[in-house]
């Protein structure tokens, strides 16, 4: 239902080479790369969260965030009504001071 996944997200930088960043961070456990107009979104195994940290920070790339996700393999479609009862539940949920987390396969 989901993949543990290490997840790190910074900021493009100034003439940033996708292929050369993956290739010199594939060694570290890099399994894929994301990129929008100004954000890189570089994923582990959650077993190479580690060292993807330290190998970042050798290249003296600033972090803007990095966890550890679980990532949905079969996300589920649902009708806007079915939504808006989901919705009230993960609000309770988030909302309990118990629950540290909470994850979804919502499409």
């Amino acid at each position: 239902m989901f993949n543990r996944k290490a997840v790190f997200e910074f900021e493009k930088p100034e003439g940033f080479d996708r292929d050369e960043f993956e290739l010199e961070m594939i060694d570290y456990g890099l399994e894929s790369i994301e990129i929008d107009d100004t954000t890189v979104y570089a994923y582990a195994a959650y077993t190479d969260f580690g060292s993807m940290s330290n190998a970042l920070e050798e290249k003296k790339i600033e972090l803007t965030k990095s966890d550890l996700q679980r990532i949905p393999t079969s996300p589920v479609d649902f009708t806007d009504e079915q939504m808006e009862d989901i919705e009230k539940m993960l609000d309770k949920l988030e909302d309990d001071e118990d629950v540290q987390a909470v994850f979804t396969n919502l499409g």
